[in-house]
């Protein structure tokens, strides 16, 4: 019953949509904009950087929120990445939009940070070196996301972390299916640090 309750607050957690209240704040619908997608990602292309770090840091504490409490409460083991896991789930299926949401990518780095540093350091230094040679937001998840499923066996984690971890990792991937096909066009558009200004009429 206990782990019960946590699933459940985790997803809840996780459910909460910042990228879509911080643009609605500034009176723009984040779906209606860019990729339409409720993550940092497109908030930073809309709104710019201050928007998008904001989105970005509190999707990735509702992940590493629910997962440290998830452990420190219930104890070692895979309850760690259990709420974590719910937390993602929340945030792509958040039941306050209709059951959509993100793609995954700062609340499951919250979950790696709140139950595996180790994988989450190596992930997100992944992430950031294919950030460094190719600038694309997409690729460069991808790949972190592959590494950390990857990880979870080759680190010998439990069977269940490995479950979870792949799970997500298959979710991910999922979501990010029409950048994969984008990236196979060649048409996946490149990172920009600086958010276009529109042009006066």
């Amino acid at each position: 019953m206990e782990l019960a309750l946590f699933l459940a607050g985790s997803f809840l957690i996780g459910s909460i949509p910042f990228g879509y209240l911080i643009a609605k704040a500034k009176g723009v619908d984040i779906r209606g904009t860019g990729s339409g997608n409720i993550g940092a990602t497109n908030v930073w292309r809309t709104l710019g950087a201050g928007p998008g770090l904001l989105a970005f840091f509190l999707d990735m504490a509702k992940g590493a929120v629910p997962a440290y409490f998830g452990g420190e409460m219930l104890g070692v083991g895979p309850y760690a990445v259990l709420c974590g896991l719910a937390a993602v789930l929340g945030h792509v299926f958040s039941p306050w939009l209709g059951f959509k949401g993100g793609k995954g990518i700062a609340t499951g780095l919250g979950l790696l940070i709140g139950s595996d540093p180790v994988i989450a350091s190596l992930s997100l230094m992944c992430f950031l070196l294919g950030m460094i040679f190719t600038r694309i937001v997409s690729l460069s998840s991808l790949i972190a996301t592959a590494l950390m499923m990857t990880l979870s066996i080759s680190l010998g984690r439990d069977p269940v972390v490995i479950a979870v971890m792949w799970l997500m990792g298959i979710v991910i991937f999922k979501k990010h299916w029409p950048n994969i096909q984008r990236l196979r066009q060649g048409t996946e558009p490149q990172f920009q640090f600086k958010r276009k200004q529109e042009k006066a009429p």
